[in-house]
């Protein structure tokens, strides 16, 4: 049974309690405004006691179970070391967790839930582009904070939301330029019929037609479709040079098993993917030796701060569980909250938002550091290739950390308003 108040029920709630409470004290007992009302929280700390309660918001169930499962794990193992260390500001994490259930709906009515019934400081979670845009409107009327861990299609800054995933400079973008880099002169676009893989696709055929590549075909299924046949036999009559992968979830499993039976292959008709990692590469039920995935982190990185993360997530979970990048970006973001909580010495949103320009962790990608304008972080761009392992070779690199252009500013051939 689903818990909490429907969407639409959260936000008319949420905003006839904007009208009544002013957050976290006023300006003569507060250094900034964010929930709470104890006496502690009115000396500008907002959250009383020896604890402070975060919420943990990944769908362990439905369609994006098979991704979700690994960021709910990353962000257990990330609460285990901070709270080892002495937690947050003296604080020990405790957490309550909330399954998303892969709907944009449930999404909605659990961040509700847990920012005006739990009253947690931070929600961490999420990971369609549906979901965020579902609890978008919630957590700005709630004046809370959400941190999202995936890479999503750009074009959006919420003074509530952290994206510690990339944007589209810092994944598509690079893609791209990797693609025009390989000689590629025709691209298929094969996606889930959502706004992640469309608004991306846009911004692809943008930008192809600025590096002269041709596309070819474009396709959509649903997201909790696994029939991808007739699709691929589109693909198979385009012959492009690559394919484009914006698929999300499970559906991967029936786009990929379709491409094998069409006698596609990594020789023929590569893939590159923005969703594939080292979670889901094992479980496509194919050998995706030789395929691409564009991402900010892979398993392979070489750095002794991403050995011991590996070692430390394998030492909680298993040797056979890999790391990869939204689970990195999941982890990362929980120690970026801690350090911009501790640079503002407190816990109120606003007070955390101030604090948070230049807030860097040394992650197992590298060293990020967060944008106080827009809310994102600087990460390096990689493309990796599948080995017979199931790990990604890393064939290119940006080298330096990608400054986060979230509405894609500095690109002139940018047009949001034309196809």
């Amino acid at each position: 049974m689903r818990r909490g108040r429907t969407p639409g029920g959260a936000i008319a709630t949420l905003a006839a309690l904007a009208l009544l409470v002013s957050a976290c004290g006023d300006d003569d007992t507060s250094d900034a405004s964010g929930g709470g009302g104890s006496e502690e929280a009115s000396s500008g700390i907002c959250v009383d006691g020896d604890t402070v309660e975060l919420g943990f918001l990944n769908s362990t169930s439905g369609v994006m179970a098979i991704s979700e499962q690994t960021v709910r794990d990353s962000l257990m193992l990330a609460t285990e070391e901070i709270n080892a260390a002495g937690g947050i500001l003296g604080k020990q994490i405790e957490f309550i967790e909330e399954d998303g259930q892969s709907e944009p709906t449930v999404f909605a009515e659990k961040i509700n839930k847990l920012l005006t019934e739990d009253e947690v400081a931070a929600v961490f979670g999420g990971w369609t582009s549906a979901s965020r845009k579902a609890m978008l409107p919630v957590v700005e009327g709630a004046n809370g904070l959400l941190f999202y861990p995936v890479q999503y299609e750009g074009l959006e800054a919420s003074e509530n939301i952290y994206y510690t995933g990339a944007t589209t400079n810092q994944q598509i973008i690079p893609a791209m330029d990797f693609l025009a880099s390989e000689g590629v002169e025709t691209l298929f676009l094969a996606g889930s019929d959502y706004v992640f893989p469309r608004t991306a696709n846009k911004i692809i055929k943008q930008y192809a037609a600025e590096l002269g590549i041709e596309i070819v075909g474009e396709e959509y299924v649903p997201l909790d479709s696994d029939d991808w046949t007739t699709q691929v036999a589109k693909i198979a009559a385009a012959k492009p040079d690559f394919v484009f992968n914006t698929i999300n979830g499970s559906s991967n499993v029936g786009f990929i098993k379709a491409y094998y039976e069409a006698g596609l292959g990594a020789d023929n008709s590569p893939i590159i993917s923005v969703s594939i990692a080292e979670e889901e590469a094992p479980a496509m039920g194919e050998d995706l030796t030789g395929q691409f995935a564009a991402w900010n982190y892979f398993q392979s990185i070489d750095s002794p701060t991403n050995t011991t993360f590996i070692e430390a997530f394998q030492g909680e979970y298993g040797a056979d569980r890999p790391t990869s990048d939204p689970m990195e970006a999941a982890y990362t973001s929980l120690y970026l909250y801690k350090g911009m909580v501790e640079k503002a010495e407190s816990f109120c949103v606003d007070a955390v938002n101030a604090a948070s320009d230049g807030v860097s962790f040394d992650a197992p990608e590298g060293t990020v550091t967060v944008d106080g304008d827009n809310h994102h972080i600087a990460k390096v761009g990689l493309i990796g290739q599948i080995n017979e392992d199931n790990q990604f070779d890393i064939v290119w690199s940006s080298e330096e950390p990608i400054e986060p252009d979230p509405f894609l500013e500095g690109y002139d051939w940018w047009d949001p308003n034309s196809e």
